[in-house]
């Protein structure tokens, strides 16, 4: 799927998907969501690595939030629309839009959010949805669904309590605090934070370690350590020797070639 607001480059191992719209701070729709999940669902074999970023002076500044008005956005899903068909509607729709986000979770690559500016809302969600996240000094991560009487319900949740624990992840979510790239770096949200003019250098560096790291053991790597979250002891030690079965057997065959 296209979309007017989304911009997909590959450069040999690498896919830029860069969000477009900066006139609105790469404001979120649900166009926007459903062009997300299509280009999870087919990131073609050969890419390794999905960088995420934003053009202009922000990563996202989240929803668009006239959708939460009676007017909504021209060709988009309404807000006030989708909550009148009732609790089923409004369930459904939730599900079809948080696919944009989980299923970074299933590609096969691994995904990198390149953050600077804003990252809220939706655009901290769209950021925790990423395997990895560098980000700038002067990024300013923030989940303001609650100052709206809402919760964030696009998939952020569960990776923010597994990167910063319970209680860090109610005080940012209950009172929608700024958190900087220095401080994300100190709590663990994100892998680096450096200036912002040094932002593609660091982003760039850490692709290309990415990319030079043997390819197979990567891509049994992600779902392994993924699957480690929620897995007790015993399922968690099952996958690994699964795993690196897959991994012996493969490299036993290139031998005999």
């Amino acid at each position: 799927m296209t979309h007017p607001h989304l911009t997909v480059e590959t450069d040999g191992p690498v896919r830029t998907l860069t969000l477009a719209n900066p006139g609105r701070r790469n404001a979120q729709t649900p166009s926007l969501w459903r062009a997300l999940a299509e280009q999870a669902a087919a990131v073609p074999d050969d890419v390794r690595v999905v960088v995420i970023r934003g053009e202009g002076p922000s990563f996202s500044a989240g929803i668009d939030t006239a959708m939460f008005t009676p007017a909504g956005v021209d060709g988009e899903e309404s807000m006030v629309e989708l909550a009148s068909g009732g609790p089923e509607s409004i369930q459904a729709g939730i599900e079809r839009f948080q696919a944009g986000f989980t299923g970074w979770q299933r590609c096969h690559a691994v995904v990198v959010a390149q953050v600077h500016g804003h990252a809220i809302g939706a655009g901290f969600q769209l950021a925790l949805a990423a395997d990895l996240r560098v980000a700038a000094t002067d990024a300013s991560f923030a989940m303001r669904e609650t100052s709206l009487g809402l919760v964030p319900d696009l998939g952020g949740t569960k990776p923010l309590v597994d990167l910063v624990g319970y209680a860090r992840a109610l005080e940012l979510c209950a009172t929608g605090r700024a958190v900087s790239g220095q401080e994300a770096l100190a709590m663990g949200l994100v892998n680096a934070a450096v200036p912002l003019d040094e932002l593609d250098r660091a982003t760039a560096e850490l692709v290309g370690r990415l990319v030079e790291a043997p390819r197979d053991a990567v891509r049994a790597l992600k779902p392994l350590l993924r699957s480690a979250v929620d897995a007790d002891h015993a399922t968690q030690t099952r996958r690994e020797r699964e795993a690196q079965t897959g991994l012996l057997l493969s490299m036993l065959a290139s031998f005999r070639r």
